[in-house]
């Protein structure tokens, strides 16, 4: 596929295949010739469902000759994370003991890409069980941008597949960051939904109550597609909430003009990198430009609801995994099985206490955005670290210090955006995120729209052929 068309957004690409200036075949047909030529040395894919992406295809082209579009997805090629459930297909969830775990039902958010005309090119690799690490018998997927360095985490193969133009948008999961890590390690934009602003039916869980699911893409008007197509209510998912979905990409042209930005220079900006910092201060002072009010302000502190964070995801992935777990506990990792046991130790006391200090964090957060509209933030204090410092950091200092800007607005079941902003000494690419209150999704893009204009990261690819 030529470079240009690999890297065109979502929309656009939609916008061609709609008007007939292309067809969604050929399209398709390029992005599969794309991944066999580039995907054996990224490793972004667990599975190819070329013929089904064919077939899908062949049926948006039929549709778009008789004037029956879609939407913005209609006829262009997405992927998803291997998290998600497609009827008569696999699902590893990361674990290779999974790999012949056939299953009869299809998650929302793919029926719903579907419904929207959107092409499944197939399924993306992750990090065992959704949380640090990827499976010893599994390569990691490679960060396009240099090999050598972190392609996140879990929803890495999302993160490499829509940054190397594999896909013109994937889907990931967060839970304690893992679609901001993979985000801002792969520069792309990435979308954590408020918690039940997406199902979760039939997405393999780490945590019930703290998954989240949301788009990475190359630009924030795809993000914005993506999302209003997979969002609303679902009889299948009780805890999908019932609230009318925006037309994100219409809010788009209504700027930040008169909206209050937060940032706490003192405690959020202390110990992060100087290229981090440097980064949040140019899109602050885009924002001002663009009309938007910066507030210093000061955020509740994140120590308790950090801490709480732990025993909740690990007591309910240690659910998740009953099934399996300890009974086939050889298919599982060091590393994974520890968490595993830890979450089955944890007594109703500690999960009661850790439910307490979330609740307490939420409404500390609903009192602090009285005074702010958006908070600013990093998603790492450090650079992107290479895999081999990834991985000691990860068991010198545990998740908590991993999770440090991210986990907190899982927590509270708050909707963030990480956006690129440029690239480090080491070649690999920087990023902040922005947080909004629940549900105003919308407001994140505006201000994604407002940045993405005003900055050249949109012109930056990863050095491939």
């Amino acid at each position: 596929m030529h470079q240009k068309i690999a890297f065109s957004s979502l929309v656009k690409i939609g916008q061609r295949i709609q008007q007939q200036k292309t067809s969604s075949l050929k399209v398709t047909e390029a992005m599969l010739e794309r991944i066999e030529a580039l995907d054996p040395k990224l490793g972004s894919y667990v599975n190819v469902l070329g013929d089904r992406a064919m077939q899908r295809a062949k049926r948006a082209d039929r549709e778009i000759a008789k004037d029956k579009i879609r939407g913005p997805l209609h006829g262009v090629p997405v992927a998803v994370k291997d998290l998600c459930d497609i009827d008569g297909e696999v699902t590893t969830a990361g674990l290779p003991m999974f790999s012949k775990r056939i299953v009869d039902q299809t998650a929302t958010v793919v029926k719903r890409l579907e419904d929207a005309g959107a092409v499944i090119l197939g399924k993306l690799h992750l990090t065992e069980g959704a949380l640090a690490d990827h499976h010893p018998d599994i390569a990691p997927p490679i960060n396009p941008w240099a090999k050598n360095r972190w392609s996140g985490a879990s929803s890495s193969g999302s993160g490499v597949a829509a940054a190397a133009g594999l896909a013109f948008a994937t889907l990931g999961s967060d839970t304690g960051g893992s679609i901001r890590f993979p985000s801002a390690a792969n520069g792309v934009v990435g979308l954590k939904p408020s918690w039940g602003r997406v199902s979760r039916y039939g997405v393999f869980p780490l945590s019930e109550t703290l998954d989240h699911i949301g788009p990475l893409t190359r630009s924030v008007e795809d993000a914005a597609a993506v999302l209003a197509a997979i969002a609303g209510a679902d009889s299948n998912d009780p805890t999908a909430a019932a609230i009318d979905v925006p037309d994100y990409l219409s809010e788009l042209r209504k700027g930040v003009r008169g909206v209050r930005i937060g940032i706490d220079r003192q405690s959020v900006l202390a110990g992060v990198d100087p290229a981090i910092k440097a980064g949040i201060e140019k899109a602050l002072r885009a924002f001002r430009k663009a009309g938007a009010k910066i507030i210093s302000c000061s955020l509740p502190d994140t120590d308790a609801v950090i801490e709480a964070w732990t025993p909740i995801c690990a007591a309910e992935a240690a659910i998740a995994h009953q099934q399996t777990y300890p009974r086939r506990k050889q298919g599982y990792s060091k590393m994974y099985s520890g968490f595993l046991d830890a979450g089955r130790g944890f007594t109703a006391r500690d999960y009661a206490n850790a439910q307490i200090e979330r609740e307490k964090y939420r409404g500390a957060m609903l009192a602090f955005f009285n005074g702010v509209d958006l908070y600013i933030k990093p998603v790492n204090a450090a650079l992107n670290p290479t895999v081999r410092a990834f991985e000691n950091r990860n068991t010198d200092g545990g998740l908590t210090n991993v999770v440090r800007f991210t986990a907190p607005d899982d927590m509270a079941g708050l909707p963030t955006i990480t956006l690129p902003s440029g690239l480090d000494k080491n070649g690999s690419p920087l990023a902040f995120q922005l947080v909004a209150r629940g549900f105003e999704e919308s407001l994140l893009f505006r201000a994604g729209a407002v940045w993405q204009r005003a900055s050249d990261w949109r012109g930056l690819q990863p050095p491939l052929a």
